[in-house]
């Protein structure tokens, strides 16, 4: 969600905002020399210096480079330690490199990688994503971005439909059919110059609607054309926005009455409990998917789905070689490494006691951002869902993804994430982000909460704009 826009409540000018940028640069500097060389090293052999392209999007002159990671914290080849609130956007959402999950991965990997023929654990992946998700039926995929991929396919052979909705400025992987927007003219477009994924089909793939739009919704579902809905109950690409009150209640029957199936995307908002929004909230999707924090960030990715689907998929397909008509799967998926690092995860380490603790220090920390910008009168507002809070820069909360995107300033929030790194403090690239791990205590929180103190004091007692 790149853009040049600026926020009407940035507290200060161009000019100021530079300066402050040029005395954090030369921090950062100093303090990450072996990182800036290891980055010039890496150009001869890395597009662009790093092995993947979000890696060198952090908003520093250069990225730094990594050495180990555990519990709540990394720390740099440069030996610099830092308070981590990224935790791997959400990979490590439960900490970095659990015992538990380190213990099965230790023994797994000297016990079999990948034979492409299913272990027990299987069974007990499945049982467990039933009872904690409500969905019979389950799938294993690399990736999150598979598993949205494999949900839409089946969605379009078993509906015979083109067509995906998504919400305005949502993100689901780099999937073709979640990629347009709706641009300033109202019309489906890619993300106009700031879109970098090159090559993409549009407009005969997508429809997109703005988050929290019932009539939008029903607008473009009554084509008939649209195979499935995905999205995020808690969108979390733009700056975090909140359903209204009854709005995925309402989706869920426009999807039934228009035979259009649900997906719910839960990749980031399992952080919501246990059995992530949907169980939290008495959501009814017809598919779910997750990723990310499964396995304790080892690679992989799981779908699941009703009963009725199961049934439709058997019946039209048979139970044999419905992966050679539909095209789904991989040679490394559901290995039985990935599975058992997922097994112990989820039995060992993503407890209901785990999640408690990270609700926990989500209020602790968010009570503190709230009593921060209160102090300095500034008019920011914050989002809070289970674990994960994000920083606004604007007072009331977004309603959508255009306002969050009319309101977001990429240029202030690489200040403040520098700063914050200088301090010794990571949090979520791309937007202001941050996730409680159960490892995290109570001082490292209040360690973030005093770092954006001393950031947001400077920025409203040398402020001129706006104000």
């Amino acid at each position: 969600m790149i853009t040049d826009k600026k926020s009407p409540y940035r507290l200060v000018t161009d000019q100021q905002l530079a300066q402050l940028r040029a005395r954090e640069d030369a921090i950062f500097n100093d303090r990450t020399a072996k990182s800036k060389a290891a980055f010039e090293k890496a150009h001869e052999n890395l597009l662009n210096g790093v092995p993947m392209p979000w890696m060198g999007d952090w908003g520093t002159e250069h990225p730094i480079f990594l050495e180990r990671a555990k519990g709540d914290k990394c720390w740099d080849i440069d030996g610099n330690e830092y308070v981590d609130f990224c935790l791997g956007d959400t990979g490590a959402m439960f900490g970095h490199s659990p015992d538990a999950t380190a213990d099965t991965v230790a023994h797994q990997v000297r016990n079999g990688i990948t034979t492409m023929m299913p272990t027990l654990d299987s069974l007990e992946i499945g049982k467990e994503l039933s009872k904690r998700f409500g969905l019979p039926t389950w799938q294993v995929a690399m990736t999150a971005t598979e598993a949205n991929r494999y949900t839409i396919r089946n969605a379009r052979a078993l509906t015979g439909r083109p067509k995906i909705m998504v919400m305005q400025e949502c993100y689901h992987g780099s999937l073709d059919e979640t990629l347009p927007h709706i641009n300033e003219e109202g019309k489906l477009a890619l993300r106009t110059d700031y879109d970098s994924n090159p090559g993409l089909p549009k407009d005969q793939l997508t429809r997109v609607v703005e988050f929290n739009d019932l009539e939008a919704a029903e607008r473009e579902l009554s084509h008939m054309d649209c195979a499935a809905v995905l999205l995020e109950p808690v969108m979390t690409n733009c700056g975090m926005v909140l359903p209204a009150e009854g709005y995925l209640e309402g989706l869920r029957e426009l999807c039934t009455k228009y035979g259009t199936y649900l997906i719910i995307d839960e990749t980031h908002t399992l952080s919501n409990g246990y059995g992530g929004y949907t169980r939290a909230h008495g959501l009814e999707p017809d598919f779910i998917t997750l990723g990310k924090s499964i396995a304790g960030g080892i690679p992989v990715a799981v779908y699941g789905f009703t009963k009725e689907i199961t049934d439709k998929i058997n019946e039209t397909y048979g139970n044999a070689g419905v992966s050679d008509p539909m095209g789904i799967g991989g040679t490394l998926a559901a290995n039985q490494f990935a599975i058992a690092a997922m097994k112990t995860t989820l039995e060992k380490v993503a407890t209901e006691e785990a999640f408690r603790k990270m609700f926990r220090g989500q209020e602790r920390l968010s009570d503190g951002l709230e009593a921060v910008l209160k102090k300095y009168d500034v008019p920011w507002s914050l989002t809070r869902s289970g674990a994960r809070c994000e920083l606004q820069f604007m007072p009331t909360l977004p309603k959508n993804g255009t306002e969050a995107k009319n309101n977001f300033d990429w240029q202030l929030m690489y200040y403040t994430h520098l700063y914050l790194s200088n301090r010794g403090i990571i949090i979520t690239p791309f937007h202001n982000m941050m996730l409680v791990s159960p490892v995290t205590p109570d001082e490292d929180i209040d360690r973030l909460i005093q770092g954006w103190d001393d950031c947001i004091k400077e920025l409203a007692e040398i402020g001129t704009y706006n104000r």
